[in-house]
């Protein structure tokens, strides 16, 4: 089956799925669509009792699918710019320290103390998991997902000052969440990923520095390359372009220098979007087709990130004790968060005016999506990793459907109908 082929096959499927969901379920894009190819994906099981045929070309069709690369190395680049560049640059400079440190020490606390439960989690339940391998599956699962969060906070109704510090965090942490991961990784002897870093303290900074402040201190820098390149011309077609190399070539280059190529993109998208740039480097023309380019490619991506993370249903492994260990880990990763979260919020609550219940908000609204699921995938076999991709599945599917859904209802009755903004999107 060749790349034409399977490409048709997920945009005629999300095309019929996003029908289905604004026809008849009107729920948020994200949601609805991961709902109907999950339905979808079970309908196909129940088929194979009569013709397993149709079963038997789905599960090749993902198979041939390397979704780690598909979303790390393809689709992540234009899903951050695109999310970046809508993010709202003034609230997010005012918010800057509390969202440093819930994207770095909070992504880091968490990751332990969801490594440490789950280690005697898994040994209670008779898998015998080493703790380093448990940390790893601290690292892909702690970081909250940029792609499921901005597709739902903007519909749920979330006061600005808390849907920035939510989105804000988002979109830097799932990139110091990578970094953690690979460090991880290498300590336990990940093999390719070794030449990152080691098991040195020394090693470990070296990396971590590297990746992340390289990766920033990248990204400012192809920003402001872009920030002059449409400042320079106006012409909307060659700008449209222009910003299509800076994700694009920005994204190959940063990786090619071991730098976080998703902070990078995500600072890129930052400077390309402030207001100020816009109205200093395009103009009003230029604006209006550069938003609705990148908010189709928005649309289009996610729209085939969610149906696939819905079809990836069949290669999970339904052993009983995978799933138990999933459930229960619904509750430890939450508990993680929270705990996580609360000495951060402390600190910056008085200064910055924080909003009351902003850690359980922050806490419900951290969803994890296909960042997880696709370093989930990465994990060697011998490291148990049918055991993290079915637990991953779980909290991700728990998380995207029951915490997307309700947190308008848990905002409303934490702060009450007249603290809530009317639902709308867009810059």
């Amino acid at each position: 089956m060749d790349l034409f082929v399977i490409a048709s096959i997920l945009i005629v499927l999300s095309a019929l799925f996003g029908y289905i969901n604004v026809r008849f379920l009107k729920l948020p894009n994200t949601i609805g669509l991961m709902i109907i190819a999950i339905v979808f994906t079970m309908g196909l099981f129940l088929t194979s009792f009569v013709n397993p045929s149709l079963l038997d070309f789905a599960e090749r069709l993902i198979n041939q699918i390397d979704f780690k690369t598909v979303l790390l190395d393809v689709m992540l680049g234009f899903l951050l710019f695109a999310g970046a560049m809508h993010t709202n640059f003034d609230q997010l400079k005012v918010q800057r320290w509390p969202i440093l440190v819930f994207a770095t020490v909070g992504v880091i606390t968490s990751t332990f103390i969801v490594g440490g439960l789950s280690y005697y989690l898994f040994n209670a339940l008779g898998y015998p998991v080493a703790f380093i391998h448990c940390l790893l599956f601290g690292a892909l699962i702690s970081p909250t997902d940029p792609i499921a969060v901005l597709g739902i906070m903007k519909k749920a109704g979330v006061p600005k000052i808390l849907e920035t510090k939510i989105v804000g965090e988002s979109l830097f942490n799932d990139g110091v969440g990578v970094v953690v991961f690979l460090t991880i990784f290498s300590i336990a002897g990940g093999g390719d990923h070794g030449d990152h870093g080691g098991s040195t303290i020394n090693s470990v900074i070296t990396l971590f520095g590297q990746e992340v402040l390289g990766g920033i201190l990248f990204g400012a820098v192809i920003g402001y390359i872009t920030f002059r390149l449409l400042k320079s011309i106006d012409d909307y077609e060659i700008e449209v372009m222009i910003t299509l190399a800076c994700v694009m070539g920005g994204y190959v280059l940063a990786h090619y220098l071991h730098l976080s190529a998703p902070l990078a993109i995500v600072v890129a998208g930052l400077i390309v979007g402030n207001d100020t740039v816009r109205d200093s480097a395009m103009s009003n023309r230029t604006e209006e087709f550069v938003d609705k380019f990148w908010e189709l490619v928005d649309i289009l991506l996610n729209a085939l990130l969610f149906v696939l993370i819905g079809l990836e249903l069949l290669v999970i492994n339904f052993e009983t004790g995978y799933i138990t260990a999933g459930v229960i880990s619904i509750v430890l990763v939450l508990l993680a968060r929270y705990v996580s979260l609360l000495l951060p919020v402390r600190l910056f609550a008085k200064r910055l005016d924080f909003l009351p219940h902003t850690t359980t908000i922050m806490a419900w609204g951290g969803l994890r999506g296909g960042i997880s699921i696709a370093l989930a995938l990465s994990i060697p076999e011998d490291m148990f990793r049918d055991l993290f991709l079915t637990v991953t599945y779980v909290v991700v599917v728990f998380s995207i459907i029951v915490q997307g859904l309700s947190i308008g209802a848990v905002v409303t009755k934490l702060l009450g109908e007249e603290m809530m903004q009317p639902t709308e999107g867009g810059h």
